[in-house]
């Protein structure tokens, strides 16, 4: 029996569509200021809110001519934007909530300039919106271990250009070379820093803060990698012979990542200055590192709001919460 044909009208997401968390859902879920905010307070308070006046958590009520909930009991005011990205911005919260779905909604990203044009602000408050939103992405505590490969990459086009045996025997890095360095567990997570300098001292640095010592080691040959033997179990791939992978010998992921990342900043932004660089490489890592999460990326940006939030009033430490 053939079956019916499908609702013209319908907004439900095609089973098929590699979408987590569509349009249609986000206009659903979050349609205005109260719902953001509402969720907002839930996410920062999923105990109930704490009134430091009372000792205790008690009931609050939405205040409708400011963006707070009051205390039942004593009256406190207590406002969920406080400590956030969100605290003292004139910007609408529903439209805060819009430039992370944008965001989020992207492989290589959005720029300032169409989110203007998505949301109505001007040009000054969406880029304003996107170095704040950058600031919650970063990497944080994060340890690496087992297949993990190494590499830098260079965003001067002079540097990049030059053929690979001029690299690895020219005069050497220059202070003014943008340099990223970055590590990746195979299968696993990244991470990558903007560095001054592409040195021995950098990737040993570089090394020692994100990866356990237990880990296995694939570099190119360069001799910025000459130290890692003495802590780790090193093996190189022969760029310089052509050969890019040998077995289990490669650093096919990560040249893989700095394709994505490269093309993007050339496909959407175009050029990037150093001052915000290590932003922009947060933006793309956090999508990297959260791709098989499960959790649409738009939640996981959310997430981020309150992870970096400052810390709300509670009860002492040691006390049970009362009720």
């Amino acid at each position: 029996v053939a079956k019916p044909p499908r609702d013209r009208r319908s907004t439900l997401r095609s089973p098929s569509s590699d979408s987590t968390y569509s349009r249609v859902e986000f206009a659903r879920d979050f349609p205005d200021d109260d719902t953001c905010l509402e969720w907002l307070k839930d996410e920062r308070y999923p105990d109930g809110i704490y009134c430091k006046n009372c000792e205790k958590v008690t009931s609050h009520y939405r205040v409708k001519s400011r963006p707070s909930y009051s205390c039942q009991s004593c009256g406190n005011h207590v406002h969920p934007t406080a400590g956030t990205v969100f605290h003292k911005s004139s910007t609408s919260l529903h439209l805060w909530f819009q430039g992370i779905y944008l965001m989020s909604s992207t492989r290589c990203g959005i720029s300032a300039k169409q989110l203007g044009r998505e949301t109505g602000v001007n040009y000054k408050t969406a880029l304003r919106m996107f170095h704040k939103i950058r600031d919650l992405l970063g990497v944080g505590n994060i340890t690496l271990s087992g297949d993990v490969e190494m590499d830098e990459t260079y965003l001067n086009r002079s540097k990049r250009n030059r053929p690979w045996e001029d690299r690895r025997h020219g005069s050497g890095p220059t202070l003014n070379e943008r340099v990223i360095m970055g590590c990746v567990e195979r299968g696993g997570r990244i991470v990558a820093r903007h560095v001054p300098r592409a040195t021995r001292l950098e990737a040993d640095a570089h090394l020692k803060t994100f990866v356990l010592p237990s880990a296995n080691i694939f570099t190119d040959e360069s001799n910025i990698y000459n130290a890692v033997r003495n802590t780790y179990y090193h093996q190189r791939i022969k760029h310089s012979a052509r050969v890019y992978v040998d077995g289990d010998v490669h650093t096919q992921t990560i040249e893989g990542f700095w394709s994505l990342f490269k093309r993007g900043l050339n496909g959407v932004y175009h050029s990037v200055s150093t001052k915000y660089l290590q932003g922009y490489i947060d933006e793309y890592v956090f999508r990297y590192n959260h791709r098989f999460d499960g959790t649409p990326m738009f939640f996981a940006f959310l997430a981020q709001v309150s992870r970096w939030a400052a810390p709300v009033a509670g009860p002492p430490l040691g006390d049970a919460i009362p009720f």
